[in-house]
């Protein structure tokens, strides 16, 4: 979660200082460990180091291996002795690689191979590179968009950040709001394109893309995709076990790196089996070791805190609890706080940052296990349709038996087909009303109608055999999900890390034949049986009652709704207290929640130098007021 900002005139002018600092201080809460700058000519680099692994003890940024070339970067490079010996092999062998920091791989990876660097990494980063030989700046972002990267280019002048807020300090970037995905947030909960932000002049690189820009050129290219492959089809069945168990191994290995780690432990399977996996790893790397479990519970699933208390004291680590629905105190209009981009539930973030900031000084690292429930999404027709069309009838037949066997239900069952019907929605759309209170004149320039049409309808996955496993692998709704860890939501020093996205876990998963394997996780189950409680391996996971979460976001929009001048240029106020009018519950939850944030965030004097919004916001908002 280290703190990175660059700044570079490409028309030579030189980089202020004073502001360059000025967005180093704003960066400290990301990084409290050491701030350095670093000013050459038309470019600047900044950095705020937040120490999570052994190797950052060394790191100093930002760093130049020549005087030619530097990097700022907040990575954590995965894989690490097989890039050690493909740099050696590239002629990279000057220094002893055990002492080469994160930062330091990248650059010499950027040496060893240029623009295509990216292409030898794995793990979690989000850098730039100025090659000041060249005249070239050089930036990307990992795989699946765990770390964020946001910039802003006007004319010759570009500057970067992996934290919007940060960008949003200098006097040259507009607050003038980007509608789409304003629009997006109301209609769905999040932005559905993940190459902007809220704001127009600031963007994202989106996930899996680098960008580089030159004096005449810039470009943006996607530098890895989810790969499609066949079935990989083991003799023995334990095979699948061993392959899954290796690559566990190895991604939560990789993002350990501390003798001091935390598990966000539900009750299910996922984070469960990511806690057992790192005691293994602990135990075996350290003499002394911290390694504890967070939970937040609520009233909606009161067992879930039983089954990770089981858990807790089946691993001999301690647990810690905290109900995450708390929002008795929240007042909509009497609440301040500050979130980078509007927040879908808006009245849940004070209670979540008590949460964060509770464990935040246990440690510096945890773990979270999402994954599973997208890269097994069971998939079994367009699977079985696979064999019947190779002719494969034998493995037909033993998939079905196996199946059998191991869950002891028949695999077709009304509740399985109507839980695949459910995870079709895991592409990131949602299911709520179409809400009838836009703001008539936005709705129809945005053509907003349509919009929800075409998101609402699926789309045909390019993975036949998966389809929506990896279809759900592709939704803009990880990067909200990723972000909502960032310490500018959080306000809290620590950094999330996620093994089962781990690129090299994801393929395999997809390959995987869905029966058994995908069949209520039985391939974990499997995986983890003598070392979880089988009580934990024997729970299914059951639909949640949503009667009683209905009537609790209702209670959340209860108060009295005193709207922002802003909200006008989006909502026809009219409409929404119209008594015959009909609303969602979830889309005015949303509603309140970005009238919140236009009243706060987007106001706030501690995020921005000016909160004039621009002229063609100005001049709606008046129009129609």
């Amino acid at each position: 979660m280290s703190g990175i900002v660059g700044i570079v005139h490409f028309d030579g002018s030189p980089v202020e200082a004073e502001l360059l600092r000025k967005l180093t201080d704003f960066l400290v809460f990301r990084g409290p460990d050491a701030q350095q700058t670093w000013i050459r000519d038309n470019a600047g680099f900044a950095h705020t180091l937040f120490k999570t692994t052994e190797e950052s003890e060394r790191d100093s940024q930002p760093l130049t291996l020549d005087g030619k070339t530097w990097i700022v970067a907040d990575a954590r490079i995965d894989a690490r002795e097989e890039l050690f010996a493909a740099l050696k092999a590239a002629g990279e062998f000057d220094i002893v690689p055990s002492c080469w920091t994160d930062a330091e791989l990248i650059l010499r990876a950027y040496r060893a191979w240029g623009l295509d660097c990216v292409e030898h990494l794995l793990g979690d980063f989000a850098f730039g590179i100025w090659d000041d030989t060249r005249q070239r700046l050089f930036c990307a972002r990992d795989h699946m968009g765990v770390k964020p990267f946001y910039y802003a280019q006007l004319g010759a002048y570009v500057i970067f950040s992996n934290t919007l807020d940060c960008i949003r300090q200098d006097p040259r970037i507009s607050a003038g709001l980007n509608d789409l995905a304003i629009a997006d947030f109301l209609l769905f909960g999040f932005n559905q394109e993940p190459a902007t932000t809220s704001f127009a002049e600031i963007r994202r690189i989106p996930p899996a893309h680098c960008a580089t820009w030159s004096r005449d050129d810039f470009s943006i290219r996607r530098h890895w995709s989810m790969p499609i492959e066949e079935p990989l089809f083991y003799k023995q069945a334990n095979d699948y076990v061993a392959h899954f168990q290796y690559l566990l191994h190895k991604s939560v290995a990789d993002r350990l790196r501390t003798n001091r780690v935390g598990v966000f432990m539900s009750g299910g399977i996922d984070s469960p089996t990511l806690a057992s996996t790192a005691l293994d790893l602990l135990r075996q790397r350290y003499a002394n070791f911290e390694l504890g479990a967070l939970t937040q519970v609520d009233s909606f699933v009161p067992e879930e805190r039983r089954y990770a208390e089981t858990v807790a004291n089946h691993l001999a680590i301690p647990i810690k609890y905290q109900p995450w629905t708390d929002a008795s105190q929240f007042d909509w209009e009497t609440t301040p706080f500050s979130l980078p981009e509007p927040h879908p539930n808006e009245c849940l973030v004070p209670a979540e940052r008590q949460f964060w900031g509770q464990f935040g000084p246990f440690s510096r690292v945890f773990l979270y296990g999402e994954g599973p429930d997208n890269a097994l999404i069971m998939d079994s027709k367009p699977y079985l349709s696979y064999l019947l069309k190779r002719g494969s009838y034998r493995r037909f037949l033993s998939s079905i038996l196996f199946t059998l066997l191991a869950d002891r239900r028949p695999p077709f069952s009304r509740r399985i087909l109507q839980a695949i019907k459910n995870s079709s929605n895991a592409d990131g759309t949602g299911k709520s009303d179409y809400p009838k209170w836009l703001n008539s004149a936005f709705e129809y320039r945005l053509q907003l109608r349509e919009r929800w049409c075409v998101l609402n309808t699926p789309v045909a996955s390019r993975h036949t055999i998966r389809p929506k496993a990896y279809s759900s692998l592709q939704s803009p709704r990880w990067q909200a999900m990723f972000e909502g860890f960032d310490p500018g939501v959080t306000k809290t020093s620590f950094e999330v890390r996620h093994p089962f996205v781990d690129t090299r876990m994801l393929r395999f998963l997809l390959a995987v034949p869905p029966l058994p394997w995908c069949r209520s996780k039985y391939l974990l189950r499997k995986s983890m049986a003598g070392r979880l409680p089988q009580s934990v391996l024997r729970r299914r996971k059951k639909s949640v009652d949503m009667r009683p979460v209905r009537k609790f976001i209702a209670s959340l929009c209860a108060a009295p709704f005193r709207p922002t001048e802003e909200i006008r240029a989006f909502v026809d106020l009219e409409r929404l207290s119209h008594p015959r009018a009909t609303h969602d519950i979830e889309s005015i939850l949303r509603l309140r929640s970005l009238n919140h944030w236009l009243q706060n965030s987007y106001r706030s004097s501690d995020n921005h130098v000016e909160r004039v919004p621009c002229e063609r916001f100005a001049r709606k908002a008046t129009a129609i007021g």
